[in-house]
């Protein structure tokens, strides 16, 4: 079996880790850091926070299944842009709107299902997009590699950033700043994603 050389499948690697950037960051923003930040940060119970998780993950898994049929229709890159554009725009009003003591309840948790939805537009397509990247001589490597380092930094690291950065800021925008400014990159990466089989090959 011909392997395709390692220059090309570094830059594979780097591609594909910048495709699902966003939906590390954003993933673990909406669906992890956000009960801990409902607290320290707009001083909401313990309770209400646990609400806006679920409702979050609700969010996330009604979308997850039917982004990825679509994905086999249409194609992934409009389903995961669609995603990634959705956070770039709505990541800051979104959280403004969870910060607004006029605001109902129910309109409150319209927005955290919404936020979840939003990043199942790009999970659902994801892994199958970053299997499709790589020729089978390096697909479990390259695919390994991408979604690992890529959760590794932006998901891993998102409570740390967060935190500091609001500590050194003093902004309570800075979970949507952060998603919005890694589904940006992710934007323009997947801009360049191809229909599958046109990927290079070499």
């Amino acid at each position: 079996m011909v392997r395709p050389p390692a220059r090309a499948v570094a830059r594979a690697i780097v591609l594909g880790a910048g495709r699902v950037m966003g939906w590390a960051a954003a993933g673990y923003t909406f669906l992890v850091v956000l009960p801990s930040y409902l607290q320290s940060s707009l001083h909401a119970s313990f309770r209400q926070a646990l609400v806006a998780t679920v409702l979050a993950n609700v969010g996330f898994a009604a979308t997850i299944v039917p982004a990825g049929w679509l994905s086999d229709r249409v194609g992934r890159r409009p389903v995961m842009l669609t995603g990634a554009l959705a956070v770039v725009a709505l990541a800051v009003p979104l959280l403004n709107l969870l910060q607004d003591g006029g605001a109902s309840t129910v309109v409150k948790g319209v927005a955290v299902c919404a936020a979840g939805a939003v990043v199942g537009l790009m999970a659902g397509p994801g892994p199958a997009m970053l299997a499709e990247m790589f020729p089978t001589s390096v697909r479990c490597t390259g695919l390994g590699l991408a979604y690992a380092l890529s959760n590794a930094v932006f998901s891993g690291c998102a409570g740390l950033i967060i935190t500091e950065t609001i500590k050194r800021t003093g902004s309570v925008d800075i979970p949507a700043y952060y998603a919005a400014a890694t589904c940006a990159v992710s934007v323009l990466a997947l801009l360049t994603l191809r229909k599958p089989g046109d990927e290079p090959r070499s």
